[in-house]
């Protein structure tokens, strides 16, 4: 702990600024991670439940079991049953439109976390030029620097691109990552949602 003090001591205020762009990243990484594992278990859930309800033309119980559900597969199947009396070129327009909404709420916080990617190398090297600004200033008051006299700005300016990169590239790769995950969600969402569409227009 004592060594982390100095680090951040040593690299400056934007070593702060850093850190907590590391800690909103893991934040959102652990949070869409829930999101995504959830979504996929009650997509697959809800499909099933509601897929036999319309196969028993139970399709009243089924829109109450999607409003009772309250997510974004919810939502789209609930469009769908809504419309599944006005033709299948409107059913079609309707999960359209529904989906393209709820394709916010999945990707949601994927654009912060590529900010953070982005910023974090940023916030490195806004504390590499003021490292290396303090270090000049040295040299300028005194006409001459030494190791010692300098050492302090050229550390800050070391630490701070070092930490920089240390959090943009693992964020890079968890950004990555989530949106495999994301679109692996969204095209399961789409197959659901065009089965249960052909249930219905197979039932008319």
């Amino acid at each position: 702990m004592e060594a982390v003090k100095e680090l951040f001591a040593r690299g400056g205020p934007l070593m702060y600024a850093i850190a907590f762009c590391s800690v909103l990243a893991l934040g959102i990484f652990l949070e869409r991670l829930w999101v995504f594992s959830a979504l996929r278990r009650e997509c697959r859930q809800l499909s099933d439940e509601v897929g036999a309800l319309v196969r028993e033309g139970r399709t009243d119980l089924a829109e109450a079991r999607c409003l009772n559900a309250r997510g974004p597969i919810a939502s789209i199947f609930l469009a769908i049953l809504h419309t599944s009396a006005s033709g299948t070129a409107t059913i079609r327009n309707t999960l359209e439109e529904e989906g393209a909404r709820q394709v916010l709420f999945v990707n949601r916080h994927l654009g912060l976390l590529s900010t953070i990617a982005t910023v974090s190398p940023l916030l490195g090297l806004l504390g590499t030029v003021l490292g290396m600004i303090q270090a000049f200033n040295v040299i300028a008051a005194r006409g001459s620097g030494t190791p010692a006299t300098l050492g302090g700005g050229i550390s800050q300016a070391l630490l701070t691109t070092a930490a920089g990169l240390s959090v943009a590239i693992p964020v890079i790769l968890l950004h990555r990552y989530l949106s495999s995950r994301a679109a692996l969600v969204l095209l399961e969402m789409e197959e659901r949602s065009r089965a249960l569409i052909h249930m219905l227009t197979r039932r008319s």
